[in-house]
């Protein structure tokens, strides 16, 4: 897992900077993935090891799938906001999942969890879902926030207003810790760009071999 918090950041604009940056990053992905079939995309490490965690739920990587339109399709990176379209490019350049909080809609103690039978979560669509057992989560004390599968809940994503961000990375067996650790660097840089004055609350890899609080 890794986790990184961060505070002072400006959502609720845009950033001529970080769209820059998006421009650079999709042309350094379609030069440095030319000539790829989407067969190939899965040979990449780290695209393996998300692969073999999301067939057994019989799911595809999300991440592939947006790497594949912008290398194969020459689609753009979106634009929903700042805070938000950090991590998006983050992962395009590391292929390592992340989910972005509100931090102010969290409530303690937060923890990073698996499924259970029989649990249940509100999708950001705001439709009620069960979802399998043995997925990676991270739960509040109200329920849960986020699961690998299934994505993030419909209170805490990251909103326009949202100064006050928790970004975490779910990696499975597989992805290096090294990996992790570079996507929570360039998540930050990214925030930056649109937000100078934000500012590292914490900003760690983690081992989730047992529940671990990771907010207060």
């Amino acid at each position: 897992m890794g986790l990184l918090e961060m505070t002072g950041i400006e959502n609720g604009g845009s950033s001529a900077a970080l769209d820059a940056r998006k421009r650079e990053i999709e042309a350094e992905v379609r030069a440095r993935y030319a000539g790829y079939a989407r067969a190939d995309f899965l040979t990449l490490p780290v695209m393996t090891a998300y692969d073999r965690y999301y067939t057994r739920f019989n799911k595809t990587y999300h991440v592939q799938l947006q790497l594949e339109s912008i290398v194969l399709k020459g689609k753009r990176l979106p634009s929903v906001s700042p805070a938000v379209d950090a991590n998006f490019m983050a992962e395009i350049e590391t292929l390592v999942l992340t989910a972005g909080h509100d931090a102010a809609k969290l409530v303690a103690p937060v923890m990073i969890d698996t499924s259970g039978v029989g649990e249940r979560m509100t999708q950001m669509n705001g439709e009620p879902k069960d979802i399998r057992a043995g997925d990676m989560l991270m739960r509040d004390a109200d329920g849960i926030r986020c699961s690998i599968i299934y994505g993030q809940d419909a209170r805490s994503p990251i909103a326009p207003s949202t100064t006050h961000a928790l970004y975490v990375v779910y990696a499975p067996m597989g992805v290096p810790a090294e990996s992790v650790a570079a996507q929570l660097e360039k998540i930050a840089a990214y925030v930056r760009l649109a937000s100078p004055g934000a500012q590292v609350v914490q900003q760690r890899v983690v081992r989730a071999e047992r529940t671990l609080a990771t907010h207060e």
